[in-house]
């Protein structure tokens, strides 16, 4: 192992985390590293690589946190780019992350590993819950047979993982013995006398991909091999499809298949469930249930109102604006500034009616932070108990609705954290058309954490009634505008697969170390655009422009909505920041200048209004100008519509909530 001395300290060889999606890789790089250093787009690519440093005994390791694959044989660009990382990384350590309760589709990516011939130590992730479940696999056996550490891990609880770096010094390669049959052998042999003797990984893998048609590979070929030598590659991978007369990657496949059943078949198992767990398994069939999930996710609707609109929205922003703000902090920043500051602009820009102090750190911190708190760590609850995957299972049928599957949920929930991030995730799907239903989705009817906090704590105050209108009214718009758009937007739905885990309770130190990163995120992301957008209103204030805007807005805001002209404001700040425009309301209904009927307008309408900045620039980077263009001028236009009908209809019918 090549190594570097930097101080008393050493640098290592490279690690690179491997594994399926949904094994607890990046807890494993989590655990390794303390916390995540860099993060970047693999060149040429929009796929993320996580980069960190973790230390042990003075030496040094720089750790690459991969996409999750389910083969290194690229069928997606994820699995291309984890494939190219162990090409171009010569001499890196492999820790394969596994998962101990599915190591048939975890041993898929081992057995190509093996034939890599790259060193190797696997870390059998989740030990607990496949012991709980009476599938944990004996090690020991699966050492002797494939010649490498395969250490139990259970990364949540760190248990494990600090067995890993020292084995990772000085790893070796695993065996590689699943063998594919007379014909498909001498094709191997064939090809790899074909390839140069210095190869990034093992020739024996290259030769497979490429019999398997890897054209992905056609880059490094182009440099590393002669054309004449191609010629001839191509003609053998051409000679055995011709005699064998199906497909080679189908049959390598089977191959390695079969092998590892019967390795499986040896290496026994431990010990059988316990009864709580058998009680988590069977609540987690049941929230996946059409009949019996309805009632689950209703009460988990609940619970989230509760927790944070009743006690985040409610309690903490008293507290806070009420006891904290209101009382001391902002009367005595005006007290210093009057004394401390001589000039009225300078006063009127830290704690006048747009003040930095008065207006952007109340909103941000008192308003807003508290409610973005308890949205943070009620979703961690649900994403660590395993409940997410469930919800995509239990409405799949609907989504197949509206040209998509299941698996869009998972973006739309993630857009509750944040839309902009949420956008990015819609990757995940197969299809362009998918992506488009689903990124169009989330900037029209799914609000962002902060936004859904305020939203839920003014409706609090408004009664049941009104949140219950502003939620059907959400759900059936978001829906109906699927429907169409899955009929207007040309291409295919893609199949559903996607990897339930089991149901487990989530660790008080997991949800507090996630929480406490989002909130960071928060603070550093938001609240410089909150003081953002309290200078805007500042500055249009002082140059006049806020009456302008109340005056060229009032057909709309006043006369078709029937909302105060004050109301311009949190619109017009709410394309910069969302969740500032709905905490302008807030602040508007506080202080009673919104009737309960007015408060239920002006939510739909900055709901359903147009992306914030950020969400919108990532929308134009994901798909374009125009698909960016064609989804503002359909939403702008239509969350006015809306709101419009909602007084027309809520006045017509005598409703005042």
């Amino acid at each position: 192992m090549s190594t570097v001395t930097k101080g008393r300290e050493v640098q290592a060889a490279t690690v690179i985390l491997v594994g399926n999606p949904n094994v607890g890789k990046s807890v494993v790089f989590g655990t390794l590293t303390g916390r995540y250093v860099n993060v970047s787009n693999y060149p040429g690519t929009t796929v993320e690589i996580t980069r960190g440093e973790a230390r042990d005994r003075g030496t040094v390791y720089e750790i690459i946190d991969t996409p999750g694959v389910y083969s290194l044989l690229p069928m997606s660009e994820d699995e291309r780019v984890t494939r190219d990382i162990l090409m171009r990384e010569p001499g890196a350590h492999i820790l394969q992350v596994c998962d101990a309760k599915n190591m048939r589709r975890s041993l898929m990516i081992t057995i190509q590993l093996a034939e890599m011939g790259v060193p190797l130590v696997l870390a059998v992730n989740m030990a607990d819950e496949a012991r709980n479940g009476g599938v944990m696999p004996r090690l020991e056996l699966l050492e002797e047979q494939l010649g490498v550490p395969a250490v139990p891990t259970v990364a949540v609880r760190k248990q494990g993982t600090d067995r890993l770096l020292p084995l990772l010094e000085r790893p070796s390669p695993a065996v590689a013995p699943v063998r594919y049959g007379e014909r498909i052998e001498a094709a191997i042999a064939g090809m790899e006398a074909l390839l140069p003797r210095e190869t990034p990984v093992g020739g024996r893998a290259l030769a497979i991909m490429l019999l398997c048609g890897d054209d992905s590979l056609a880059p490094w070929l182009a440099e590393s091999v002669p054309a004449q030598r191609i010629r001839e590659m191509n003609a053998v991978r051409n000679r055995l499809t011709e005699e064998s007369g199906e497909d080679v990657a189908y049959r390598v496949n089977q191959a390695r298949l079969a092998w590892i059943d019967r390795l499986l078949g040896t290496l026994g198992r431990e010990e059988a469930p316990e009864k709580g767990v058998e009680f988590a398994q069977r609540f987690g069939r049941l929230a996946m249930d059409p009949v019996y999930g309805l009632p689950i996710l209703l009460a988990v609707l609940f619970l989230a109102y509760e927790f944070v609109g009743v006690f985040g929205a409610g309690f903490l922003v008293d507290l806070l604006e009420s006891g904290l703000f209101e009382k001391w902090i902002v009367p005595a920043a005006a007290w210093a500034v009057d004394r401390l500051v001589p000039w009225p602009l300078a006063r009127d820009f830290l704690v006048g009616p747009y003040g930095m102090i008065s207006m952007a750190l109340s909103y941000a911190i008192a308003i807003v932070l508290p409610i973005v708190g308890t949205f943070f760590f009620g979703f961690g609850i649900l994403e660590d108990s395993g409940y997410l995957p469930r919800l995509a299972v239990m409405v799949d049928r609907i989504f197949k609705r509206i040209g998509c599957n299941g698996k869009a949920v998972l973006p739309m929930i993630l857009g509750l954290g944040c839309d902009t991030m949420a956008t990015l995730t819609t990757r995940i799907l197969e299809t362009r058309r998918e992506r488009i239903i689903v990124t169009l989705l989330l900037a029209l009817g799914v609000p962002c954490s902060a936004q859904l906090g305020v939203i839920l704590g003014m409706l609090a105050g408004v009664g049941p009634a009104a949140t219950i209108t502003w939620l059907l009214l959400l759900v059936g718009i978001i829906f109906l505008v699927g429907f169409l758009a899955a009929k207007v937007i040309p291409g295919e739905s893609s199949d559903f697969i996607l990897e339930i885990p089991p149901i487990r309770w989530p660790k008080p130190g997991n949800l507090l170390v996630k929480t406490m990163a989002r909130i960071e995120w928060y603070l550093r992301e938001a609240v410089p655009l909150f003081i953002l957008g309290t200078l805007i209103l500042f500055l249009a204030d002082r140059f006049g422009l806020l009456p302008w805007l109340q005056k060229v807005s009032e057909p709309l805001v006043v006369k078709a909505l029937d909302l105060p002209p004050k109301t311009a404001e949190a619109f017009l700040i709410g394309f910069l920041r969302r969740d500032y425009g709905a905490a302008g309301l807030f602040s508007m209904a506080k202080a009673g200048l919104l009737t309960n009927l007015q408060v239920l307008v002006s939510l739909i309408t900055i709901t359903l209004f147009i992306p914030c900045l950020a969400n919108l620039l990532v929308i134009v980077k994901e798909h374009g100008g125009k698909v960016a263009a064609g989804m503002v001028l359909f939403i702008f236009p239509f969350a006015v519509l809306v709101g419009a009908a909602v007084n027309s209809a809520a006045r017509w019918l005598g409703v005042r909530f």
